[in-house]
């Protein structure tokens, strides 16, 4: 038996998502040149769409989430619907991914979230039984195969990150962990062989020419490459590295300001920020998420159940997925892909989900086993 108490409401986790998402806000500005063109836009949009999704965190924390989650048939139901709508009626420059002005591959990877806590959690007695794994790895699939095909391969990755961590978290047997590194070794190998061959045999089979190009640039060991596909990269890179310790300070950006970096106010807002607030304002940026992505382990390894643990674990790891792969992506670790900083950088859709995530964890967070002498 489970009993909430208001009164446990994490509003340090709320203070510091606020402040992370001002801090965005601030950066956002700067990167569509407000100071110029005036406040609009981009920067309004995001004022609008933090104050609703705070109404949305409001409501995943306080709808009791075994509630939620007794509801994962309909919502992967929805789930799988609202992908296959995009991919019919969806637009976008050259892709399907927003309908209504929405990205349902950004609601997918809440909604995973949500129906694997409860299929684990259901199964957490067998997790190590194949017929429950392959359960999972076909509930995951779908929306898998159904986002990568828009095409949004980061959006796939992280689903598939996701599952991968929640899997973890439910328990999973050590030695199905062994045998999966001793697959994805030789197979990285081989795809490696694969990459820097000229047929990219293997490759070409699941990836778009242009993912692939972008794959061969970051592997290039051509560092003066005039590649295309390393513009972006180059001068995130060059933005960074110019803001020194303290920054060149808000809209003196030169790489920023002479619009050098396109998509800078969305996958590379980290640059911005490196570039006007230098070291100390990434390192600031780095200081909020882990926190964020702390108090969201933390709260799951305090939860009243196992179910509570799952959808902690799973929002952490949706957080800092994203996270690293958008900062890998800006300072040249990862090749280049789209992924928005969560709570940073602009996007209605990604905002939103980042915030129903934190409400859920909140609501994780207010739910306690309730005490042999409560009544």
């Amino acid at each position: 038996m489970y009993t909430r108490n208001r009164h446990s409401f994490d509003f340090l986790l709320v203070i510091l998502v606020t402040v992370l998402v001002v801090f965005g806000i601030v950066a956002i500005s700067s990167a569509t040149r407000t100071n110029i063109y005036g406040f609009r836009g981009e920067s309004v949009n995001q004022i609008i769409w933090f104050l609703t999704g705070l109404i949305l965190m409001l409501f995943a924390a306080f709808i009791d989430y075994h509630f939620i989650c007794g509801l994962w048939i309909p919502i992967y139901v929805v789930n799988i619907t609202l992908l296959v709508i995009v991919l019919i009626f969806g637009s976008g420059d050259g892709v399907s991914r927003w309908i209504f002005g929405l990205q349902p591959s950004e609601f997918a990877k809440i909604f995973i979230i949500i129906c694997l806590a409860k299929f684990i959690d259901k199964s957490r007695e067998k997790i190590d039984n194949i017929s429950v794994l392959c359960s999972v790895a076909v509930l995951t699939a779908v929306p898998f195969v159904l986002i990568k095909v828009q095409p949004s391969l980061s959006a796939s990755m992280v689903i598939l990150a996701i599952a991968l961590i929640m899997v973890f978290c439910g328990g999973l047997n050590k030695t199905y962990i062994l045998i999966c590194l001793g697959v994805i070794i030789p197979v990285g190998i081989i795809l490696f062989i694969d990459i820097m061959s000229e047929e990219h045999i293997i490759l070409s089979k699941f990836l778009d020419s242009y993912q692939i190009s972008r794959l061969v640039a970051f592997l290039s060991t051509d560092t003066a490459s005039t590649d295309p596909t390393l513009y972006q990269t180059k001068n995130s890179i060059w933005a960074i590295g110019s803001g020194g310790l303290r920054g060149k300070g808000l809209y003196n950006g030169t790489i920023n300001q002479l619009n050098y970096l396109p998509e800078s106010h969305n996958d590379f807002i980290f640059s911005v920020i490196g570039e006007e607030f230098g070291f100390l304002g990434c390192m600031g940026v780095l200081i909020l998420l882990f926190s964020i992505i702390s108090k969201c382990i933390f709260i799951g390894i305090g939860a009243a159940d196992n179910l509570g643990r799952l959808i902690s674990c799973g929002v952490a790891g949706m957080i800092a997925f994203q996270a690293f792969v958008n900062i890998g992506v800006a300072t040249g670790v990862l090749p280049n892909t789209g992924k928005p900083l969560p709570f940073v950088s602009y996007g209605g859709s990604s905002l939103w989900v980042n915030m129903i995530g934190i409400g859920l964890v909140i609501n994780v967070g207010m739910n306690k086993q309730k005490s042999m002498f409560e009544g």
